[in-house]
């Protein structure tokens, strides 16, 4: 009964120490995104998304592109246009001639343009999970549970490319079940941005007929 116990004492340190491991490889590989992300000075991400929830028989699919300087963002999404000035969130949707102009929720689950390629750096709990070969690269992916219950995440994906260690894919499940797929089919950095890139030219809009909400 002794050995047995001694037994299962050993396999439950060892998984303990394997678990330790991995988790800590998963950490160190999130910190070389990291520091490879914050040496640029823009990056431009050409993506595709899939946003599903099989019990609510949902699937939307959808390109898109996102120019990140910092915390700027400007996002081309769904048809419509998001941009952070560093101050505010504007809206932009041309199917309804509708801007909406807001503050920045720091408190939102949901990861934003801005944090999608640094969010993982607090928070969470890491896991080293699959490799994958895509067309001859190796993408090594991390799976982050959020440390806060109250999150409507449950858990992220990260695909990183393991030569580049830039982001290949984000896969976020929800604990409503809602999954978000974002593939980077482009990933450039330090390109020649326009000065007025991130500015919002609200009498432009308003000149057009555009209806501005304020929230």
């Amino acid at each position: 009964m002794i050995k047995k116990q001694l037994l299962f004492l050993a396999l439950l340190g060892s998984i303990l120490i394997s678990h330790a491991q991995n988790s800590s490889k998963a950490k160190a590989l999130l910190d070389e995104v990291y520091n490879k992300v914050m040496g640029y000075d823009n990056i431009h991400i050409d993506f595709s998304s899939t946003l599903e929830n099989t019990e609510a028989n949902l699937k939307q699919e959808t390109n898109g592109n996102v120019t990140l300087d910092g915390e700027k963002y400007l996002l081309n999404y769904f048809g419509a246009k998001q941009l952070y000035d560093g101050k505010k969130v504007y809206t932009v949707v041309p199917e309804n001639e509708e801007v909406t102009i807001e503050d920045v929720n720091e408190d939102e689950d949901n990861v934003s343009p801005s944090k999608m390629l640094t969010f993982y750096k607090t928070g969470h709990n890491y896991h080293w999970d699959i490799l994958q070969n895509v067309g001859g690269r190796k993408i090594q992916y991390v799976k982050l549970v959020p440390i806060d219950s109250n999150t409507e995440i449950k858990s992220v994906l990260l695909g990183i490319d393991s030569e580049t260690k830039h982001i290949y894919k984000l896969i976020q499940t929800g604990k409503n079940g809602t999954k978000t797929t974002i593939t980077v089919n482009s990933f450039k950095t330090n390109q020649p941005l326009s000065s007025g890139l991130f500015t919002f030219n609200e009498k432009k809009y308003e000149e057009e007929g555009y209806y501005i909400i304020r929230n």
